[in-house]
């Protein structure tokens, strides 16, 4: 295929919303099962079991979909237009991470995927498989093939024209097109992320813990949170934005233009989402991606954001959550009540 293609496809992206666009071959990251295996065979991936379920795709994408030639990854910009950390100061309210606060990106990444690649088969013919973060597609290193960016000491990717706000979404085509020069690190001496992160999750520059991770925490992580993370996690309920926020590169960082991840959630109480129940948990967080880890594991992190509060007040919405059903969430309020108690005879 002709680079006119190529050009023509990339304004395409453009005019559907995508920030930047790059191409690479389906196995330009022959490195990633290495490294892929490293991190499950050292237990770092804790209890995502489906890293390991699924890992012989997960670290080749050609075998993923054999037939495909061309792995087209392309960038959408979510910026937050404050400082994601201020909410720090507010212990009486829940931090989300700003990827969170709109409307749920798989949605409207794969709405927009699905419209360029119905766009590539009506102009140049062949097949396409469209992916947004939850198939079995190792998206960063992708991506850095394609030369969108590079993973930076957090492991996540940053650009130089981007920054560190920004989703990934994978178009894989049977056709065969130009490909793009692969990006190579500009971290440089920098640690910024790597000292930021609450819970030390980083055992070294450009490898993460998960079990560690506020993200897999909040997100991922089911039943009681080790009691030596809890007092860590601070007012984080949903995610982490620590090492993305630090980055320097953010000053490049380009405005987010979709309007569906404008923020709806901001800094909500605690009290008041430690009172939601199933139902009213789902109506709150309906259209979000929030919605997914359900309400035991958002009221069980909302009670740690309590117990960590300082605030002896928040008390009475944490009693009545003792013989909560959820055995995560009762053993999260029988501690949250023992840390505002603690913090109530400590005050002065």
């Amino acid at each position: 295929m002709t680079d006119a293609l190529k050009q023509e496809l990339a304004s395409r992206a453009q005019a559907e919303g995508f920030a930047r666009m790059g191409i690479c071959a389906p196995d330009a990251i022959p490195q990633a099962a290495a490294r892929l295996d490293a991190f499950l065979a050292g237990g770092m991936h804790g209890q995502m079991g489906w890293m390991a379920e699924r890992s012989h795709w997960r670290g080749n994408p050609a075998a993923l979909w054999p037939e495909a030639q061309s792995v087209i990854m392309l960038a959408e910009v979510y910026t937050p237009e404050g400082d994601p950390l201020a909410g720090l100061a507010r212990p009486d309210r829940g931090i989300v991470s700003s990827y969170a606060q709109g409307k749920d990106y798989h949605d409207l990444v794969k709405r927009r995927l699905k419209r360029l690649g119905r766009w590539l088969i009506d102009r140049a013919g062949g097949q396409i498989k469209v992916f947004v973060d939850t198939a079995p597609v190792m998206e960063k290193p992708l991506a850095q093939a394609a030369g969108l960016g590079w993973q930076g000491k957090h492991t996540n990717l940053l650009g130089r024209d981007l920054g560190s706000w920004f989703f990934l979404g994978a178009i894989f085509t049977t056709l065969d097109l130009p490909r793009d020069a692969a990006e190579v690190s500009h971290c440089g001496s920098c640690t910024a992320c790597l000292d930021a992160c609450p819970t030390r999750a980083f055992p070294a520059p450009y490898r993460l813990d998960a079990r560690r991770c506020i993200s897999y925490l909040t997100i991922e992580h089911r039943g009681p949170v080790d009691e030596d993370l809890r007092g860590m996690m601070g007012n984080r309920i949903y995610g982490c934005d620590d090492c993305l926020a630090v980055c320097p590169w953010n000053k490049f960082a380009q405005a987010a233009s979709e309007i569906g991840y404008q923020p709806k959630v901001g800094l909500p109480e605690l009290a008041e989402l430690a009172a939601l129940d199933d139902a009213a948990f789902r109506a709150r967080f309906a259209g979000s991606p929030i919605k997914r880890i359900g309400r035991d594991r958002m009221v069980r992190n909302v009670l740690y954001a309590i117990g960590n509060s300082g605030l002896p007040a928040l008390a009475g919405a944490a009693r009545p959550l003792v013989d909560d059903p959820d055995p995560a969430v009762a053993d999260a309020a029988r501690w949250a009540l023992s840390r505002l108690a603690a913090a109530g005879r400590a005050a002065p």
